[in-house]
């Protein structure tokens, strides 16, 4: 291995003590690939024990708290009957040498429709093409979704997870609560900043209790955020940085910034022309370590993104079309690392039929090579 390279290499201890034997983080990526009552799939055995070798945790793709919340083809955690099966999925990526987080998320308006509608915030609709029911959450909703959140939590520590992430990016419902563009609520639950604050911080306050009745070791608590919206109204970096204060103020083990590209930057509600990342990273870095992700596939990229004081790299396009990234650092084969993909890797990257899908049908995601 060269020199250059070790700083990828370095372990790091979270705040709970849990250490990861190195910076490289496999991120949530959406695979569809479970069986259609949300119980893990034997291909989503398979995928993740080939990509468990190498990174310090795998970060799972989403699993829905209830059933109202679930997209297609994801996991679910919102029944003691799917403990079995999470169980299987953390043993085989603890076996493989990797901490286990299992994420953990509501749609709200992106959901599968359950009963002909869509729990939502506001009635705002996730299509506008689309004539879906939506049904406004109740006060009295919003608070059993919280505690969902919390008896996830209880079912993946008796699953053998080493944590848990919460999905608070991507437009699912926690985001939802947080944005000005789909909150659009006058009670507790919205209007001002605080106030669009209050779900996420409450949900994390019931995570945290689930963990100190239930957990008997060390159990990690993520946070995922996606920074900006570019709707108007929206969440704005100025938002962010407020938001990211509050949820850094709760002790968690680490906040993950979900980017498309880790060296974008903000859009608008602040003048900085350095990083979302860089930003953020200088506020709340000091609290609650950061890992960074978005469009990161060379050991060069990665240390170009370590020498920004980002702690923690997430890869995700990347670990799917290179399984065996920290195999090949280790063994001085970088200039071998995959950054492509060819129409004819998915059964040798044991890549699922929906993913592949997904891949083959969204184009420029991946960067596909055509015969």
């Amino acid at each position: 291995m060269k020199d250059r390279y070790q700083p990828i290499l370095e372990p790091f201890v979270l705040p709970n003590s849990t250490q990861l034997k190195n910076r490289i983080v496999m991120a949530p990526m959406t695979h569809g690939a479970s069986n259609t009552d949300g119980s893990i799939s034997d291909m989503e055995i398979k995928y993740y024990a080939r990509r468990a070798n190498g990174v310090s945790m795998v970060i799972t793709a989403g699993t829905s708290v209830m059933p109202n919340g679930g997209l297609a083809g994801s996991a679910a955690v919102d029944s003691d009957d799917m403990i079995p099966g999470l169980n299987r999925l953390a043993s085989t990526i603890k076996d493989h040498g990797a901490k286990a987080v299992l994420q953990i998320f509501h749609g709200g308006r992106k959901s599968l429709p359950l009963n002909g509608d869509v729990v939502s915030v506001s009635a705002i609709p996730e299509d506008k093409e689309e004539d879906i029911l939506q049904h406004i959450l109740t006060d009295t909703e919003i608070v059993e979704i919280i505690h969902a959140f919390g008896e996830a939590t209880r079912r993946a520590i008796e699953a053998g997870f080493d944590g848990i992430e919460i999905h608070g990016a991507n437009g699912c419902l926690i985001q939802q609560f947080f944005s000005p563009y789909t909150n659009r609520r006058s009670d507790r639950w919205g209007g001002t900043i605080e106030k669009r604050m209050t779900f996420p911080l409450e949900l994390i306050d019931e995570v945290k209790r689930a963990i100190r009745q239930h957990a008997k070791e060390p159990f990690i608590v993520g946070y995922r955020v996606s920074p900006e919206e570019p709707e108007t109204p929206g969440i704005t970096m100025a938002d962010t940085l407020v938001f990211v204060e509050a949820i850094a103020s709760k002790g968690l083990d680490y906040l993950h910034i979900s980017l498309n590209d880790f060296w974008s930057v903000p859009r608008r509600g602040i003048d900085d022309s350095r990083t979302r990342l860089e930003i953020i990273q200088e506020r709340v870095g000091s609290q609650v370590p950061v890992i960074g992700v978005g469009n990161i596939r060379t050991p060069l990229d990665t240390i170009k993104a370590l020498q920004t004081g980002i702690p923690l790299i997430a890869l995700g396009r990347e670990i799917i079309m290179e399984p065996d990234w920290i195999k090949m650092i280790v063994q001085g084969r970088e200039g071998e690392i995959k950054t492509t993909l060819s129409e004819k890797d998915q059964d040798k990257l044991v890549i699922p039929d929906s993913l592949w899908k997904f891949i083959l049908d969204v184009p420029g995601w991946f960067p596909v090579e055509t015969e």
